[in-house]
């Protein structure tokens, strides 16, 4: 399955790689020269199909956990200032997505969603400390029954000229659902309430809308913490 941002780009690549390859077979004489152009017309589709991969995965729904939007590597686990719309101290887990990765945004939870916005901005490589709030983004918040309101922001990279937010304000979405896409790589934040348990590590490779990335904290009826 391939998202449907690509469909059209992929239809246009796989018939200029058709014309490359015919027109070298019938009219470059030169053997290597022809076997090189069809190579890499073939190797040029290939990527485009890697590029715009849209695998399907059904997300185990629970209101108790927050899933990873995107696959990729957690590269920031820490206590910040929000300044959009919290505007105030909320947990962030950041994840970034290389080329290779897919580039699909998958909701990280379930509920209705309270803000959409998108701002214009650089395009600094996504890992810059400042790529967060000065990079080309977008901000969603979604209202949850157990976490309240948690946000995430596509942040475009130095390679992305495009981001895709589907979520608009007052609908009701569902956790692991098609949020958007971003083109070329760039990284995805979550901001969470202080009081939830963050589940992953730096430098761990998480899988969108399959791997935990936030739970509620419990306590069992000896008082210890679990979630």
């Amino acid at each position: 399955m391939f998202h449907r941002e690509g469909q059209k780009i992929i239809l246009t690549t796989f018939f200029i790689v058709c014309a490359i390859i015919l027109v070298s077979q019938f009219y470059v004489n030169i053997l290597w020269l022809r076997w090189g152009l069809q190579v890499l017309a073939v190797i040029f589709l290939i990527l485009i199909l890697q590029f715009f991969r849209n695998p399907s995965r059904r997300a185990n729904k629970n209101f108790d956990e927050i899933l990873a939007p995107v696959d990729g590597k957690v590269v920031v686990i820490e206590e910040v200032e929000e300044t959009e719309y919290f505007k105030g101290k909320r947990r962030q887990v950041s994840i970034f997505m290389s080329p290779t990765n897919v580039h699909v945004t998958r909701y990280p939870a379930s509920g209705s969603v309270k803000y959409s916005k998108y701002h214009p901005g650089k395009y600094l490589v996504a890992w810059h400390p400042k790529s967060s709030t000065e990079n080309e983004r977008t901000t969603v918040v979604i209202r949850t029954p157990k976490f309240g309101d948690i946000l995430y922001r596509q942040i475009a990279g130095a390679l992305a000229r495009r981001i895709v937010n589907y979520a608009e304000e007052g609908e009701s979405v569902q956790q692991g659902e098609d949020a958007g896409f971003i083109k070329f790589g760039s990284r995805v934040d979550v901001f969470l309430p202080l009081d939830c348990a963050v589940t992953v590590k730096l430098n761990q490779k998480v899988i969108g809308a399959t791997t935990c990335i936030a739970a509620i904290v419990k306590k069992d009826e000896e008082g210890e913490i679990t979630y």
